[in-house]
């Protein structure tokens, strides 16, 4: 089966994705459905157009599994910063892959 292929001549990458864990001193709080979940990931995406979407995932904080809900990460310098560094590590790991 041919892939597609873009004007370049290039093979079309839909999006790419990583998780990047949150260090637990920029872990935030949030409430979905009377829950409490304290986010521990962000998922960040490359889309096609080269910018970033990102979501952020956790734990309910009264335990168990709870249910996977994706939050909205706020606008914080210091999250935006991981975010970056993350897709940048990822860059590099993906540089060099095998």
């Amino acid at each position: 089966m041919a892939q597609p292929i873009d004007s370049a001549g290039d093979v079309v990458v839909g999006a790419m994705a990583i998780t990047v864990t949150v260090p637990e001193e920029l872990r935030w709080r949030d409430e979905r459905r009377g829950e409490e979940f304290e986010l521990e990931t962000i998922t960040v995406r490359m889309l096609p157009d080269r910018t970033l979407a990102a979501k952020a995932y956790g734990r309910p904080v009264a335990g168990g599994r709870g249910a996977y809900v994706a939050f909205p990460v706020p606008d914080r310098a210091e999250l935006a910063a991981l975010i970056r560094r993350g897709a940048d590590r990822a860059g590099e790991l993906w540089t060099a892959h095998g």
